[in-house]
């Protein structure tokens, strides 16, 4: 069997931020939050994304993203080089939802504001209608329109983010941490609405999470990252039965585990 040729591959990314320190904020060095890192995306799977605090998860994510601009190493899209310097391009083919839904919306706009000036970019006939039918698409009713993220669940606002970033119909989707900052009863109905959206969307999914049960439950192939560099990875049931690296039996070991 053929395996699916590349949506999105990254050869030998590589990020550092300075150290500023002294009166006059001098560069006093570096953090390396990404080391040389390639991988790849093919069209139609979720890929997990995993490892401990400050591994370079969310780094690489907002490079993906076009958030963050990485210091080495390109990245390409179905075998072309990626163009991330074109905003508008780069966001119609990925899109990126946040570990808090509350800080990636703005509190002084509506929901209507915010998602119809993305919706908007799309070149909509009519705005209005595309901003029901993508809040009806996450399970929220049309007077969401006129309300403020301050009024809503956390589950609900995440379910405006994900509206948000479906709006500019996406190939790939980014999701960084987006169940973390939720309760478990709310985790479970978020996972369900990704799964759904995953299959009548068609999307690529690129899941980042600390919960490694989500990860075997939603993920087809899994990447794990120690101290900026790809340490291992392959198919979730492959790795998560039989981890090779010593880091990863740690992440597994870490997993809560109740006795009945």
């Amino acid at each position: 069997m053929i395996p699916p040729s590349p949506l999105l591959e990254g050869r030998g990314i590589s990020k550092s931020f300075p150290i500023e320190g002294g009166i006059f904020r001098h560069t006093i060095g570096t953090v390396q939050a990404l080391k040389d890192v390639s991988f790849h995306v093919a069209e139609g799977e979720t890929l997990a994304l995993v490892g401990g605090s400050g591994c370079g998860k969310s780094t690489l994510a907002k490079i993906l993203a076009g958030l963050l601009f990485p210091n080495a190493g390109t990245l390409q899209w179905k075998g072309q080089t990626l163009d991330t310097t074109d905003r508008l391009a780069h966001a119609r083919r990925i899109q990126m939802i946040f570990q808090d839904p509350f800080a990636s919306l703005n509190p002084k706009l509506s929901i209507g504001t915010q998602l119809g000036d993305v919706v908007r970019l799309t070149g909509a006939a009519d705005v209005n209608s595309r901003c029901v039918e993508l809040l009806k698409t996450v399970g929220l009713p049309a007077d969401v329109l006129a309300s403020y993220a301050f009024q809503f669940s956390g589950g609900q606002r995440q379910r405006v983010a994900i509206a948000r970033a479906l709006a500019m119909q996406p190939a790939l989707l980014i999701a960084d941490e987006p169940l973390s900052a939720l309760d478990v009863t709310i985790q479970a109905r978020i996972l369900d609405l990704l799964r759904e959206l995953k299959k009548s969307y068609n999307l690529t999914i690129l899941l980042i999470s600390h919960d490694l049960a989500v990860v075997d439950s939603f993920a087809d192939r899994i990447i794990v990252l120690q101290d900026g560099q790809v340490v291992e990875e392959g198919p979730v049931s492959q790795v998560l039965a039989a981890p090779k690296q010593p880091y990863t039996q740690a992440l597994l070991n870490a997993v809560p585990r109740i006795s009945l």
